[in-house]
């Protein structure tokens, strides 16, 4: 029996001890880089092809690891794999996963700085975000092996005198996981887990920007005991690995976390069925959002919501699916929020990330930093400069916190998710303008709401179309159990990762019947039944 699941402590930093570990860690994991990483299909290590390489974004120059570039016939092979070694997995007592399943948290939670480190160096996340990103993927571990003992235990369901029914429930099979950089390790382990746990087999394509993390963590579920073929690590790009497994006929699940205008190709691709097809494939897909965060003249600490905006609007760079990009202020309020936003993100410190005070570390990737720097571009024509929007390519991919205030709704900036650190400010004529601007939007992610108003807060709840909903505190920050994750419209498939019902995702009900009682004697007792 597991006691009571609670969520992982963050690491205070401000003791000495916690940031000599992570000192440590950071140096043994700079030990580690430029190594070469295999593939692993069915447990056999596979090198020698053409490799890809993971650089740190702080540092372009740095090269992290070298991963190989899988080809269709990689795919199709660690497809067969995994459907062979699912006739043994799915067959596992549910006990002997979830013991399983709590030997991987064990492990990451005894390693917990190397893994953030590794993070520090491959995708730029500064100590607090890399700390918390770890900390979430313990989280998953934890919650989704208690979850799989409620999936596989009694369900209730109504009894009947002459029949003993049962509902169970069984694993689909052989699926993608197909991951994103931006939690390289909270998001990945979460997906590969809930999965496997539940009984069936992955293929596991990591995020070309972040192979390193995901490899490590494979590693590590190795070390927990996980047999050959269950995960399979094959990493390669998008068009050459993910597209093969999307389309294969043998995948019968895609969980997908990424980008709208991905997501909904793989949606497309998922509705349709090649020659060899037996069922409708199940695509879970989170695709992002367009958060906002409203201030309304009912706040009495505009201080207090100005800080939880720009803390929802910069952590790790606004790389976060929950970032409040627009920010909509009541127009009672506005000539005293937008000084107040200004101020705060202009004391940012942006550096270094592996240095345990900065705030602000580089952007992902060269791509990011394009894109961004484009909307940037676009949106000081849109609405006024106030804070930031220089960039800094020299060294690294860094782009400072950058505010632009007096958006029209309707606005590029105002519409587009940008996914980096770029904070919109919209003025909002009263409560029911700001909800309004709010809801105008495709998606439907995260959101919160400041006031003191008790009635105004009841409207919030009932009105923002959101899947979360944060009332008088940041927009980021979900916590697994706590606040299930997953939105609505064009943010994704309303699944809700750490949350009860996540593992159903990857399940299907089987109702078993069996007739008791009074048994015929003829063949006219039998007609009679």
């Amino acid at each position: 029996m597991l006691p009571e699941f609670k969520n992982e402590p963050l690491t205070d930093f401000s003791n000495p001890q916690e940031k000599a570990a992570m000192e440590a860690a950071l140096e043994k994991v700079r030990g580690e880089f430029g190594r070469e990483y295999p593939l692993v299909i069915g447990g056999e290590r596979m090198t020698g092809l053409k490799t890809s390489e993971s650089i740190n974004p702080s540092r372009k120059d740095e090269v992290l690891g070298r991963f190989q570039k899988a080809s269709k016939a990689h795919v199709e092979q660690a497809i067969e794999v995994a459907w062979k070694t699912f006739e043994t997995w799915k067959r596992k007592p549910v006990q002997e996963r979830v013991d399983w399943l709590v030997r991987v948290a064990t492990l990451l939670r005894e390693r917990k700085h190397e893994f953030s480190a590794t993070m520090v160096y491959e995708v730029g996340k500064t100590w607090p975000e890399a700390d918390a990103d770890t900390a979430e993927a313990i989280d998953f571990c934890e919650f989704y092996a208690r979850e799989a003992l409620r999936w596989g235990g009694e369900h209730p369901i109504t009894k009947i005198d002459s029949e003993d029914n049962a509902l169970v429930y069984i694993p689909l099979g052989v699926g993608a996981v197909i991951p994103p950089w931006n939690f390289p390790l909270a998001i990945m382990a979460g997906m590969t887990t809930a999965a496997a746990v539940s009984g069936n087999c992955v293929v596991l394509k990591p995020s070309s920007d972040s192979p390193w993390i995901a490899y490590r963590f494979f590693a590590l579920m190795e070390e927990a005991g996980l047999p050959p073929g269950v995960v399979n690590f094959v990493s390669g790009s998008g068009g050459e690995v993910g597209d093969t497994m999307v389309q294969h006929p043998r995948i019968r699940f895609i969980s997908f976390t990424g980008s709208k205008e991905v997501g909904l190709h793989i949606n497309e691709e998922a509705a349709k069925t090649p020659k060899g097809q037996i069922w409708i494939k199940r695509v879970v897909a989170e695709m992002g959002g367009k958060d906002a965060i409203i201030i309304d003249r009912d706040t009495k600490n505009l201080d207090e919501a100005a800080a939880a905006a720009v803390a929802s609007a910069f952590g790790f760079q606004g790389q976060k699916c929950s970032a409040c990009s627009r920010l909509i202020v009541d127009a009672a309020v506005y000539d005293q929020i937008v000084p107040l936003v200004v101020a705060k993100t202009k004391a940012l410190k942006m550096g270094m990330p592996e240095q345990a005070d900065v705030q602000v570390g580089p952007v992902a990737s060269a791509k990011a930093f394009k894109t961004i720097k484009e909307y940037i571009d676009r949106g000081v024509k849109e609405g006024r400069l106030v804070a930031g929007g220089e960039v800094h390519p020299e060294n690294g991919f860094f782009i400072e916190p950058t505010v632009i205030a007096d958006v029209d709704p309707q606005a590029t900036i105002a519409q587009e998710e940008i996914f980096g650190p770029v904070l919109a400010i919209i003025k909002a004529k009263d409560f029911d303008d700001a909800l309004h601007i709010a809801n105008d939007t495709q998606f439907g992610l995260t959101g919160a709401v400041f006031t003191d108003d008790e009635a105004k807060l009841d409207r919030a709840r009932e009105e923002f179309f959101v899947g979360n909903l944060y009332l008088n505190r940041k927009c980021t920050g979900a916590l697994v159990g706590v606040h299930p994750f997953g939105g609505f419209n064009m943010s994704g498939t309303d699944s809700k990762a750490g949350g009860r019902d996540y593992l159903g995702l990857f399940l299907q009900a089987k109702a078993i019947s069996r007739k008791v009682g009074k048994q015929p004697k003829t063949v006219a007792d039998a007609e009679a039944f």
